[in-house]
């Protein structure tokens, strides 16, 4: 799967609902599978399907240590179909980021330290739970694509963007 890049319209385009009769189908399940891959293979930490071009409001959260995220706390992937923001934290938290479809940048953003959010699971049923600190910056970094916003969107000064190469000798 091509992962789409900073400037393209899908990107900016809210995502839509899963509708419940899709959850059954061999398409879902095999996009679903599609999209990890996809994530994996770019050794992301989480990814939206409009990330690769598909409209629907489908994400993976995946925290794992790699050369990007050294210090990211291992979890399985989990999909989170149709996702719902109920209530966030009011403290907020200044971290880097990076994304697969801004490749080569990192941007120092604020988020909220935590996150309630309901969502369907891949059979489609609803699921309710609280994300916090670093998986919580995912949970919101990807609901963001489902937005039509990257973390380009929540820039407040240049001085808040590096090249990832430089990150990486900085702060790892």
């Amino acid at each position: 799967m091509k992962i789409a890049q900073v400037g393209e319209s899908i990107l900016k385009t809210p995502a839509r609902s899963v509708a419940k009769d899709e959850f059954a189908t061999d398409n879902f399940n095999h996009f679903c599978d599609a999209l990890l891959a996809a994530m994996l293979s770019a050794e992301g930490i989480g990814i939206a399907a409009p990330q690769v071009f598909d409209p629907r409001a489908i994400m993976i959260i995946a925290s794992r240590s790699n050369p990007r995220y050294p210090d990211a706390p291992d979890m399985q992937p989990m999909f989170l179909i149709n996702p719902q923001i109920l209530a966030c934290s009011e403290q907020l938290v200044w971290e880097w980021e990076g994304c697969l479809s801004v490749p080569g940048l990192r941007g120092r953003i604020e988020r909220p330290n935590w996150v309630e959010v309901n969502y369907d699971d891949r059979q489609g049923k609803t699921q309710h739970i609280k994300f916090e600190g670093f998986i919580a910056r995912i949970f919101l970094h990807e609901f963001d694509h489902l937005i039509g916003k990257t973390w380009l969107d929540h820039i407040s000064s240049t001085d808040n963007i590096m090249a990832n190469d430089l990150w990486i000798e900085t702060f790892t």
